[in-house]
């Protein structure tokens, strides 16, 4: 691991790369317990905790688009035995119900709705880990609330608008007028054929073609989250993905003082490997980690990788006065 402007990279074969599956090892790293936080504007936002109890420092995992927790299927778990793990549902995700206005979405309320869990689930100071969206949103929460980050952790995200670097176009930028119109005008045809087709096979195999890398996913790893994004509501995944086109935190960059670490792959066509690279140049004394054969997906593609990556890091910099 280096900081600032030195990188690390690695790209050993998936078999090198197993993580453990057998969920019977997990019975010592402590139960697993949920609830709901009250955010500022009343909505409620479930959130979970894991692994070791106070005072052992938090790792608060904040998802992607869409997303309820698949990316973090092995970090977690590998994380458990040393560290606490809070994670929530954004609202509109997951257990977390719809709000009562599609038009207040944004990425500050889900930074709003970190700081509530961190309330809820007596977390004074965590380190923020963001996957995709989520890396907006830990760093929107640290500019709500730096005094109760102790560190970033940004894995293949973005500090602006994500859907302009797609595929290095701005092809779902110009698209999204008009899938918001779609949804707005025909909500209940969208959502029918929402529900139809995220489920199939074809949806995995689309997903292989764009994006993953099909020689390092596991099918049983990636399917949770076609199936969890079936069960949400369109008109929220639409709100959420205007809301991340909204956002932008360039100027916070070079005010973030605290420990930070970005990772990234090689590979990723959603928010490109330049963009951690942009962040990492800006952020004073952060570290980034390239995963050679790495995806938008890298966190189920290389967990031993990632997750051996992202636990130096909090022992180096978080464990290590």
């Amino acid at each position: 691991m280096r900081s600032r402007e030195e990188k690390t990279t690695s790209g050993a074969a998936r078999n090198s790369d197993e993580p453990q599956r057998d969920a019977s090892s997990r019975s010592s790293r402590g139960k697993r317990r949920s609830g709901f936080a009250v955010s500022r504007d009343g909505a409620a936002i479930f959130f979970e905790v894991l692994g070791q109890p106070h005072p052992a420092p938090t790792l608060l995992l904040c998802d992607g688009l869409g997303c309820d927790g698949y990316v973090w299927k092995y970090l977690q778990w590998a994380l458990a035995d040393r560290f606490r793990i809070v994670h929530l549902h954004y609202r509109g995700h997951g257990q977390t119900p719809l709000p009562k206005d599609f038009g207040q979405v944004s990425v500050a309320d889900f930074a709003t709705d970190v700081l509530a869990v961190m309330d809820a689930s007596e977390t004074e100071r965590a380190v923020i880990c963001g996957h995709s969206l989520g890396v907006q949103v830990s760093l929107e929460t640290y500019r709500q609330g730096r005094d109760r980050c102790a560190g970033l952790v940004l894995i293949c995200g973005s500090y602006r608008n994500p859907l302009s670097t797609f595929k290095g176009k701005q092809t779902l930028g110009d698209l999204l007028p008009l899938i918001q119109t779609a949804v707005s005008r025909v909500p209940r045809l969208v959502g029918a054929f929402w529900k139809r087709l995220l489920p199939l096979d074809l949806s995995y195999q689309i997903a292989q073609r764009v994006e993953l890398n099909g020689e390092l996913v596991h099918r049983e790893d990636f399917v949770p989250y076609l199936e969890g994004l079936s069960r949400m509501d369109p008109r929220m995944f639409v709100a959420t993905m205007a809301a991340a086109a909204q956002h932008d935190a360039h100027d916070l960059l070079t005010q973030i003082t605290i420990p930070t670490l970005l990772i990234t792959g090689r590979h990723d066509s959603f928010t490109p490997m330049t963009l951690s690279e942009e962040m990492q140049q800006k952020i004073v004394g952060s570290e980034l980690h390239i995963v050679e054969a790495g995806t938008h997906t890298a966190p189920i593609e290389r967990p031993c990788e990632v997750s051996q990556v992202v636990q130096s890091f909090l022992e180096r910099r978080i464990l290590t006065p």
